[in-house]
């Protein structure tokens, strides 16, 4: 796929100007499923149709709450479309991040999974801007996902765009990370990378000091990190 396509199906749909390019990002099509959670179909869709654009996974900025020197690394691989995820944010992490990370003992790494592009629009509004705003609007997006997610492409930008705004980004903010097909494409290739080499195939899903777990309670993620 053409870079320029690409960029002009975020813009259009984002800004809700000159319709939405449908089908144009067949990789990452249709809308949130409440309990799916199986991310095995859309792996290498969107590098079939995009081989000619050229994309630096470096860039991409890692996200951490947390001591960036703690003994153990808890990366999470979520989807912001994802009613599991929203399940866990919203009840264990919270005890996680009480316990854990904020007493220096767990650096929390949130890398995103895109079931769809809705996903995808979600975590090109949370990394708006500096990334400082980063893990405020993904709880604006876990508290509000059976909202946000409703209605027509154009709605759900128009939605992203409100969260964006609450939490302090500008217009001109967001027409910019919107319209940046560059940068989508590379989120895109980077979670495509991040799966296939963690063998990511659900989520939520968690490498805990290298080691895959798939979702679990509190009381399972206590007895596993107080062994580390």
């Amino acid at each position: 796929m053409n870079n320029k396509v690409f960029l002009g199906v975020v813009f259009a749909a984002a800004l809700g100007v000159g319709g939405f390019v449908s089908g144009a990002f067949d990789g990452l099509r249709g809308t949130p499923v409440a309990g799916q959670t199986d991310i095995g179909p859309t792996l290498g869709a969107a590098n079939a149709q995009s081989a000619d654009v050229e994309v630096d996974t470096s860039t991409v900025q890692e996200m951490f709450l947390g001591d960036e020197n703690a003994p153990i690394t808890v990366v999470e691989y979520a989807s912001y479309t994802c009613p599991h995820c929203r399940s866990f944010h919203e009840g264990a992490f919270k005890d996680i991040k009480r316990d854990y990370i904020d007493t220096g003992k767990v650096k929390f790494v949130y890398r995103e999974v895109y079931f769809d592009r809705f996903g995808l629009w979600g975590s090109i509004v949370a990394r708006c801007g500096d990334g400082s705003q980063f893990f405020g609007i993904s709880d604006l997006l876990y508290q509000g996902q059976s909202e946000w997610t409703q209605g027509s492409p154009a709605d759900i930008a128009a939605n992203l765009r409100k969260i964006g705004l609450t939490a302090g980004l500008t217009n001109e903010d967001l027409d910019a990370c919107f319209s940046d097909g560059v940068k989508a494409q590379t989120l895109v290739t980077w979670f495509e990378e991040n799966a296939a080499r963690d063998n990511i195939r659900s989520t939520p899903s968690f490498m805990i000091n290298g080691n895959l777990h798939s979702n679990m309670s509190y009381d399972a993620f206590k007895t596993i990190l107080d062994a580390q």
